[in-house]
């Protein structure tokens, strides 16, 4: 499974990580020069979560934003019995 949120798509994304030495020209140095460059990863905040897709629980990595947002529909807990939503259901 990849590292996606299955909701709003967030995965790996790429960049720098920029490395500077020297002193600040205002404190008397010559500036900052750039000493070295190396590539780094943006992670998504991702849950592995049980959730309802078109009427069955799966689970699925779903970003922290997605659960904020209420895109995420999170299964029963617990039947015993008859629950609202069957009760309901069946009148």
């Amino acid at each position: 499974m990849p590292r996606q949120c299955h909701f709003t798509g967030k995965q790996v994304t790429f960049g720098n990580r920029i490395t500077r030495s020297g002193a600040a020209v205002k404190s008397g140095g010559f500036g900052l020069k750039t000493s070295g460059i190396a590539r780094r990863t943006f992670k998504p905040n991702l849950q592995k979560l049980s959730i309802v897709v078109d009427g069955k629980t799966v689970r699925a990595n779903v970003s922290a934003k997605a659960i904020r947002m209420g895109l995420v529909v999170r299964p029963l807990k617990r039947k015993y019995g008859y629950t609202a939503q069957q009760k309901a259901a069946s009148h």
